[in-house]
């Protein structure tokens, strides 16, 4: 649909039969397609005056009587599977710094494709094809949003739903003449949106277990697996590692009290509270400021958690920037240390340029989003630890070597 509008309401629609195409349409799904039917009936069936087309929060499926009433039932069962997958996908909250609109049309090209590949159905079809394009298939949204982003064309499509903005309580929908018209929403606190977020996650594996491999769709099946695995959490990774650099020695100064009754001596373990660690910075221009000041917020708790530390830290994108040493006895403060690059990125640089400096850190602890065109490094020259900060759900980055998590600001 490349014009969503604002319908007044048809008062000869029978909405008992409107509710009833939905229904059954979810019954057909689980007869065929038992993932999307599972998913589709933990939704609560929400009708909306203030919904153009459909819209979906992860618990409810909101929509317009009149739009439904003019859906065949297939198109109804792909209109249903394509709020499944924004569910599924976590859309919603994968926008960050994106332009909105474009990042809609993304999630809609990305879903579209997998309904498509998996015969979810029939897509709603206007004039112009609905937002469909072969050669996204097997792209996330963040990828395809780079190549809306170059087709200005694209840009001006609009979406089959409605993708409302629960966090800040609003959306933006097109009148029957075109003009853009601001909605009022509910607003859903943090802890609401994590409980949602929670909840879906329990529903997919739910849904998987119940549809069985052979019915669970291809482009679901590594989001299982992720959900499955398990991850240490990122904070803790982190502390392992730092910890695993400080050196334990042994001293009479002080004494080993569990053999001390005995008459027996020993001493005690010592521990050198000293980190010496190497910190790299992704700088290139996949790295958004927020995602950078948080970065720079994680290496400040690092040092005001241990009272003696040594780091050298840097950034890099296809090359290192700005490599500077901090010690506790200094008095410099990380706060002031400048970021530079925003270039491409090239993981190979931060080991090309230690080589050349003949610098071999004990750990070296890369933060970044996961994203380069290049090899992720050297596996035989340092230990290295990446946290990786990224928005990806279907296709998360993974190292080829050293120890790694995903950053959870929550």
């Amino acid at each position: 649909m490349n014009k969503v509008a604002v319908k007044k309401q048809n008062k000869n629609i029978d909405k008992q039969k409107v509710l009833e195409k939905l229904t059954g349409a979810r019954i057909a799904l689980l007869l065929k397609q038992p993932f999307f039917g599972n998913m589709a009936t933990r939704m609560q069936l929400q009708e909306a005056d203030w919904c153009p087309t459909a819209a979906t929060d992860g618990r409810n499926f909101y929509y317009n009587p009149e739009f439904i009433d003019s859906l065949t039932p297939k198109q109804t069962e792909f209109l249903i599977g394509h709020e499944v997958l924004h569910i599924v996908f976590d859309h919603f909250l994968r926008q960050d710094m994106r332009e909105k609109q474009p990042w809609n049309i993304s999630a809609d090209y990305a879903v579209n494709q997998v309904l498509v590949d998996e015969a979810i159905g029939e897509m709603p079809q206007d004039d112009n094809k609905g937002l469909l394009d072969r050669k996204y298939k097997g792209w996330n949204a963040e990828k395809i949003y780079e190549d809306v982003m170059k087709d200005k064309e694209k840009q001006k499509q609009q979406t089959i739903d409605m993708h409302i903005d629960f966090e800040n309580g609003k959306a933006t929908v097109r009148d029957q003449d075109g003009n853009k018209v601001k909605v009022e929403l509910p607003k859903l606190s943090k802890e609401e949106v994590k409980k949602i977020k929670d909840e879906v996650r329990h529903s997919v594996l739910q849904s998987a277990q119940v549809a069985g491999k052979g019915k669970t769709p291809n482009a679901i099946r590594g989001l299982i697996e992720e959900l499955t695995e398990p991850v240490i959490d990122w904070r803790e990774l982190l502390r392992q590692q730092i910890q695993s650099v400080i050196k334990n020695d042994y001293s009479f100064s002080r004494i080993n009290r569990k053999t001390q009754h005995s008459g027996i001596v020993l001493p005690g373990l010592m521990n050198d509270e000293t980190i010496d660690i190497a910190v790299a910075i992704d700088t290139s221009g996949s790295i958004e400021e927020k995602k950078l000041n948080e970065f720079m917020s994680e290496i400040k708790g690092i040092m005001e958690e241990y009272q003696d530390y040594k780091m050298k830290i840097w950034c890099f994108d296809t090359e290192v920037h700005n490599p500077e040493t901090f010690n506790s006895d200094d008095g410099n403060d990380i706060t002031d240390y400048k970021p530079a690059g925003f270039g491409g990125t090239d993981f190979m640089a931060n080991w090309k340029w230690m080589k050349e400096e003949g610098y071999e850190p004990k750990k070296l602890i890369v933060f970044t989003d996961g994203e380069t065109w290049n090899e992720w490094g050297d596996e035989n020259y340092c230990d290295t630890c990446w946290i990786i900060h990224s928005y990806y759900k279907e296709n998360k980055a993974v190292p080829p070597f050293g120890a790694y998590s995903y950053y959870d600001e929550a």
